[in-house]
């Protein structure tokens, strides 16, 4: 497929409003893809690898911008682009206003005759991109990236920038990926009469029915959504969708060494879980870092909560599963630091050990880390998914309950004994307890009523950093107050255009000089424009942050404040994509 033809095509979704339209676009793209199918896919969501897979372009906003310059021509500089930026707003919007292609005789990479981008060719690059390491690898990233911006075409050229950095702002989520999967390659399978066979049969009778978008049949998107689960591949299920149909879709389990998005919690009470389930299973809450096991009976991987490898820093966890797991397992779980005593450290020492990639057998005597398993996906060739969770707790028993690595489970319809437990875990030094349906089965990536977090502290949200302001005196060249911003869900924005994120407030207390140094570091990378003292940050990094109340407030796009807002932490276990929603503030508000 030419790349052309994909611009065109994210043009025209990113102009479409309504979110059946936009599913039959997907869908027609889809259909069209042929052999580029599982990168259409992909790019139309902003990737360039698996949403399972780890690997990064390491391509910033300064070095794109710097590739944007250098192909537009001589008398653009980076700086030209960062103040077009600071004017229009998106990157993709920016890159389009120039005329590339003037720079083919000065080295440009690739097409010696020009020829036009494909979808294959950009996939290829900027894979390539991502292989480049060692000394001056900055700078082949530069020259690669200018060669493809320098054959771009001002259409071409937005996408390009998007993708480069992950976020192609037309209106497509995952949902509508998922259902147009579902409709370009199922809905002629389905034996049920489905509003597509419905519109079909309709044609005859109104002139203007081919023009009428349509839905795809729930049992289609439920097979699309089963198989995106065990997978976490939406390039490879649309490939088997077409190829093979819900049969082989039905064939796609889970892979060890394949990580799937992890199961999310509410917050809830006791009450509450005893009144929806009958009765309650409870556990320790731990104060780690999400991780899950992937054992293929030779050996073990690691991966976070956002599905980055973190088997090289975690050696020690890494020994203790290969001695003691003799089969194929994927268990989920977190990783506690802890004391000489057995006694559980803080979040931050974890951190310390968590994503290091240097020194690491130095920091392994500092920072003494143990795995804490609290279920099992599979075992032995068994996916567990579908299973309940008391079978799937005792099987993870049956793979380590002669160790201390898994969690207790207790199963009651007291009220009074979860307390009991709570007591416990608060006295031992863990965060608190978790609750959880009994009967309920291993939902990936999905935040329901099945599992309740409990925590005795004070109220807490996670929120992005969309913005700060520099300080002053001696705190002038550190970022000392920060704008921090909700999700805004893709189905509750009202416009494709809109933004993603909702601003509730600033937060500048709890914040020692020290920490003040570190965030400043950490988030300068993000800085996309300045204005007095006033800066605007890409969304990239969550903060937990405590609060008193939530009000109802002009000040803020999200119509809501935090009174009396403060920093707890940065938690570097979640993307923005993990943040707290809208939705949910305007909950919390409600109930308050």
């Amino acid at each position: 497929m030419q790349f052309a033809a994909l611009a065109a095509r994210a043009e025209e979704l990113e102009a479409e409003p309504g979110d059946l339209a936009t599913i039959g676009l997907a869908a027609d793209l889809f259909a069209e893809a042929d052999e580029d199918l599982p990168t259409v896919v992909r790019f139309l969501q902003g990737r360039v690898f698996p949403a399972w897979d780890s690997t990064t372009l390491d391509v910033g906003p300064a070095l794109l911008h710097e590739a944007i310059a250098r192909a537009a021509g001589q008398n653009v500089t980076a700086d030209d682009v960062e103040a077009d930026l600071a004017e229009i707003g998106e990157i993709g919007a920016v890159a389009a206003t120039y005329d590339f292609g003037g720079q083919r005789g000065l080295g440009a990479f690739a097409g010696d005759d020009g020829d036009d981008l494909t979808v294959a060719e950009v996939d290829e690059t900027l894979r390539e991109i991502a292989r480049v390491t060692g000394d001056g690898s900055e700078r082949r990233r530069l020259d690669t990236l200018f060669g493809l911006f320098n054959r771009a075409s001002p259409s071409e050229a937005k996408v390009l920038a998007r993708l480069v950095l992950g976020e192609m702002r037309i209106g497509v989520g995952e949902g509508t990926v998922r259902d147009a999967v579902a409709l370009a390659f199922l809905d002629g399978e389905t034996g049920d009469e489905s509003e597509a066979g419905e519109a079909e049969a309709d044609d005859g009778d109104d002139e203007d029915s081919d023009d009428e978008p349509i839905s795809p049949a729930d049992d289609a998107v439920a097979a699309v959504e089963r198989a995106l689960q065990v997978s976490n591949d939406y390039g490879m299920v649309a490939e088997v969708a077409r190829e093979d149909g819900r049969a082989g879709l039905d064939d796609i389990g889970l892979e060890v060494g394949r990580p799937v998005q992890a199961m999310l919690a509410q917050a809830g009470t006791a009450t509450e879980a005893v009144d929806d389930w009958g009765e309650a299973a409870v556990e320790t809450k731990f104060d780690g870092a999400r991780v899950q096991v992937h054992h293929d009976g030779e050996g073990t991987r690691l991966f976070s909560r956002n599905m980055d490898d973190v088997t090289d820093p975690l050696p020690e966890v890494v020994e203790f599963v290969d001695r003691e797991l003799d089969g194929p397992a994927v268990l989920d779980g977190e990783i506690v630091a802890v004391a000489d005593d057995g006694s559980p450290c803080p979040f931050q020492e974890v951190l310390r050990r968590f994503r290091r990639k240097y020194d690491v057998e130095r920091m392994r005597d500092e920072v003494r880390v143990e795995l804490r398993a609290f279920d099992c996906l599979h075992a032995d060739g068994e996916d567990l998914l579908d299973a309940s969770l008391s079978e799937r707790h005792e099987r993870l028993e049956e793979l380590l309950g002669h160790t201390d690595a898994v969690s207790d489970l207790t199963v009651t319809d007291d009220p009074e004994e979860i307390a009991e437990i709570e007591d416990a875990a608060l006295s031992a030094g863990h965060e608190g307890i978790m609750l959880k349906d009994p009967g309920s089965t291993y939902a990936p990536g999905k935040r329901g009523r099945n599992w309740l977090k409990r925590k005795p502290d004070v109220e807490t949200l996670d929120l992005v950093v969309t913005g700060a302001e520099w300080g002053e005196g001696r705190r002038a060249n550190l970022l000392g107050t920060f704008l921090v911003s909700a999700r805004i869900e893709e189905a509750d924005r009202t416009d494709a255009t809109d933004d993603a994120y909702a601003t509730l407030g600033k937060v500048a207390t709890g914040i020692t000089d020290e920490r003040l140094e570190s965030l400043t570091e950490r988030l300068e990378p993000h800085i996309v424009r300045e204005e007095g003292q006033t800066v605007d940050i890409e969304p990239a990094v969550v903060f937990e942050v405590g609060y008193e109340e939530i009000q109802r407030s002009p000040t803020y796009s999200s119509e809501y404040a935090l009174r009396f807002p403060r920093f707890v932490d940065v938690r570097e276990d979640k993307s923005p994509s993990d943040a707290d929603t809208l939705a949910r503030v305007e909950r919390l508000a409600d109930g308050q």
